[in-house]
């Protein structure tokens, strides 16, 4: 990826682990590689001309077997994120209607329920 871009990210996380990303999602095959010719390319203007130790990022993982190829890795991934977003729609609705049928409309039936709508004990 072109580092020097000021739309890469990389971040370091406690346990070793390591995003490498575009922050406006158009490197598909990140974090091996930007697009060829990317409109959004801009160079970073706060650090054109700073040199960064090895402790300020890790080096890009190995490219997978694959990369660039047909069906790209692109393509795969766009096609997993049509499934999770197709079903996200389904899930939410079952979990409304589980609510509803357990006698909650909801969030607010169910936690602030709690408080105002209980009913007083007739004496």
């Amino acid at each position: 990826m072109r580092e020097e871009c000021k739309f890469f990210e990389s971040r370091t996380y406690a346990n070793g682990e390591t995003v490498r990303k575009c922050d406006l999602d158009l490197a598909p095959e990140a974090p091996w590689r930007c697009p060829d010719n990317c409109a959004a390319y801009t160079p970073r203007l706060a650090d054109v001309n700073w040199h960064h130790g090895s402790l300020i990022r890790p080096p890009t993982p190995p490219e997978p077997k694959g990369l660039g190829e047909d069906p790209s890795i692109a393509q795969l991934l766009d096609e997993a994120e049509d499934i999770v977003n197709e079903a996200g729609p389904r899930i939410r609705a079952e979990v409304d209607a589980d609510r509803y049928r357990r006698g909650g409309a909801g969030v607010v039936r169910g936690r602030l329920g709690r408080w105002f709508g209980r009913r007083r004990k007739s004496d």
